[in-house]
């Protein structure tokens, strides 16, 4: 097994022994290496690694390149990918606005895209693609979950926040589908927001009796430090991308007791995670995320598909990703009808696991829960 890199990123070397499947195969994975959100692609990319490793498959070659999260450089790499590397799948993005700007484009040429992040509603419904599967969430999926534990937990006026992009907007929907009660606010913030001293202002005049927001990568932890310093002592709750391992470290204490939602934890009890987390920190040396999480199923329902079925028979190939036949850190893993999971969703809460800030599972959101896009999807 080999991975390539694009120019100025450091080569992963990866030795295994014994392929297990004759055919090559080349998989592209455009991510953000660098920059604000580069905590995310690494860790779905040393994730897709990890497995593809344990996999002991030589034949499968994985091309990686750095988006620097801009639209515009992920479409031509992806097209570079498909015309000069010949690609035979592609996976990777972590934004929705490039998710939106590549996906379309790959799946046009007949290439199929798995997703281990992104999952804009716009992709999930009437525009949804046979060469499209998202094996992570809708967009709107995690923030449903907070909006129904929000009302359960009987709290009559959040104040709702989130950057104003594609996902942003799937989040804030979301919440409100399953949170009908008063808003004490909703706010769209700038993509890559560092100040939120704004926005804290009206928090803070609003009324509100809880916070929910979604703002991943470094503007969630900017906002929480700059929340935490506030003294607006409010109940936070977010969507797991704003709880996520690879950001508590850097909120701090400031994150304690912040509820948040994932389909995925690392207290999940099935033997596919506690082999997982075990794995990954040893490699790595850190905690995984639930993007790491993503990351390692991905490349796990890539190799599953792959021992039943030639990649170079498309129809066959993607009847092999339909099945979904292996082992989810998730536990439960199903396709809905649109290519996107049927799954339980989670409750977390950021506890300290003697100097390490970390999630545990202290509820279900939802059960075998599935988008709300799937019934304008036509294939």
């Amino acid at each position: 097994m080999k991975a390539v890199l694009g120019a100025g990123l450091v080569a992963l070397s990866v030795a295994v022994a014994g392929s297990v499947h004759a055919e090559p195969v080349k998989i592209g994975m455009i991510t953000t290496l660098s920059g604000g959100g580069a905590g995310l692609g690494v860790d779905v990319r040393d994730a897709f690694m990890l497995a593809i490793k344990q996999s002991g498959n030589e034949e499968i070659e994985v091309v990686i390149e750095d988006d620097g999260q801009k639209p515009e450089l992920a479409v031509q790499i992806a097209d570079k990918m498909i015309q000069s590397d010949k690609v035979d799948l592609m996976t990777g993005i972590i934004w929705s606005n490039l998710a939106m700007a590549v996906v379309p484009s790959v799946t046009g040429q007949d290439v199929i895209y798995l997703s281990p992040n992104a999952g804009p509603s716009a992709l999930a419904g009437a525009n949804c693609n046979p060469n499209y599967f998202n094996v992570a969430y809708q967009n709107d999926n995690f923030h449903e979950a907070v909006g129904a534990y929000a009302k359960a937990q009987g709290f009559k006026k959040m104040f709702i926040m989130a950057p104003n992009y594609p996902a942003g907007k799937d989040s804030l929907t979301g919440f409100k589908r399953y949170y009908d009660a008063e808003l004490a606010g909703e706010v769209y913030t700038k993509l890559g927001q560092t100040d939120y001293a704004a926005e804290i202002a009206q928090i803070r005049s609003s009324g509100a009796d809880g916070l929910f927001f979604f703002l991943p990568g470094g503007m969630g932890i900017a906002f929480m430090k700059q929340f935490a310093q506030s003294g607006v002592d409010l109940p936070v709750m977010g969507p797991g991308f704003s709880f996520s391992q690879d950001v508590l470290g850097a909120i701090g204490d400031a994150a304690v007791g912040a509820k948040n939602s994932s389909q995925w934890s690392k207290d999940l009890d099935n033997e596919a995670n506690k082999k997982f987390v075990e794995t990954f920190q040893s490699e790595y040396g850190r905690l995984p995320s639930l993007y790491a999480a993503q990351g390692y199923d991905t490349a796990n329902l890539v190799l599953s598909a792959i021992e039943k079925a030639s990649v170079k028979d498309k129809e066959a190939f993607r009847a092999a990703l339909k099945e979904a036949d292996f082992d989810s850190v998730r536990g439960k893993f199903k396709f809905n009808t649109n290519n996107h999971p049927i799954q339980d969703i989670y409750m977390r809460e950021v506890i300290k696991e003697g100097d390490v800030l970390t999630n545990k599972i202290v509820d279900t959101a939802f059960t075998d829960h599935q988008d709300a896009y799937a019934a304008e999807c036509k294939m």
